[in-house]
């Protein structure tokens, strides 16, 4: 994934390319703005609305389980996160400040296998 985009940004852009589609165009046909969107797939936008993430299922003829997959990676993809861990233990804490203070110095590597264990664990 390239550097500043969100899951779902990520899925915006491959859907897009996939069916030959521009950013401008596709923003057009929705009726929202071409630098909206280009911030939504960048990650300089908070979540799409859940609205916003149905229409573009729609765009894409997105149906059933893959359009579960869209909501899911919308819900996912704010980039900027505030962990609450008031009602948690000192190791929860401890691990929400490291992460935060390390984030950006992870291999992708790292991160991919830090993202199966949480997918083990759900």
């Amino acid at each position: 994934m390239a550097v500043g985009l969100t899951p779902f940004g990520a899925r915006i852009r491959e859907l897009r390319r996939q069916q030959a589609v521009s950013q401008k165009q596709m923003a057009a046909d929705l009726q929202i703005s071409a630098a909206y969107l280009s911030a939504l797939e960048r990650g300089r936008r908070g979540r799409p609305s859940p609205v916003l993430v149905d229409q573009i299922c729609g765009y894409f003829n997105i149906i059933w389980d893959e359009a579960d997959a869209m909501r899911r990676l919308a819900k996912l993809s704010h980039p900027r996160v505030v962990i609450d861990t008031a009602q948690t233990g000192p190791e929860a804490t401890e691990l929400a400040n490291r992460l935060a203070e390390g984030i950006n110095d992870l291999a992708v590597a790292k991160v991919k296998q830090m993202l199966a264990v949480m997918a083990a664990d759900n």
